[in-house]
């Protein structure tokens, strides 16, 4: 059964007209490269833009066996399409992809479905 990971990242204020373009060109110029990186690692991923009054962030989504692990793998290589996000989510984000990621990742506290499931019982 796939498993879901998630996580959030704010964009850097002053950020926003250079993340629009990075997503424009992960849906264009990158796309196959994209896709293609996503498949090799076992996953699905899905990014939602949420506007708070705090800023904008990214809503990052991995669904597959292993997520978690998908996730410490993407910004791993050396190939151009790879190099070209990490800096992307950089510049984007201020987080460096090449490197774990700091700190604890986050705990999925509430699911419905299971609920739903617990009940069954």
């Amino acid at each position: 059964m796939p498993k879901l990971f998630a996580m959030t990242a704010p964009v850097l204020p002053g950020k926003e007209a250079e993340h629009f373009e990075f997503m424009n060109e992960l849906k264009t110029r990158w796309s196959e490269d994209y896709r293609k990186k996503r498949e090799d690692l076992g996953v699905r991923e899905r990014t939602f833009l949420q506007q708070t009054p705090h800023g904008s962030f990214v809503i990052v989504t991995l669904e597959g066996e292993h997520p978690e692990e998908a996730m410490g793998r993407i910004g791993q290589g050396d190939d151009e399409f790879t190099k070209w996000f990490v800096e992307q989510v950089k510049n984007s984000h201020g987080i460096d992809m090449s490197q774990p990621m700091p700190g604890p990742i986050a705990k999925m506290i509430i699911d419905s479905q299971e609920m739903k499931e617990a009940a069954a019982m």
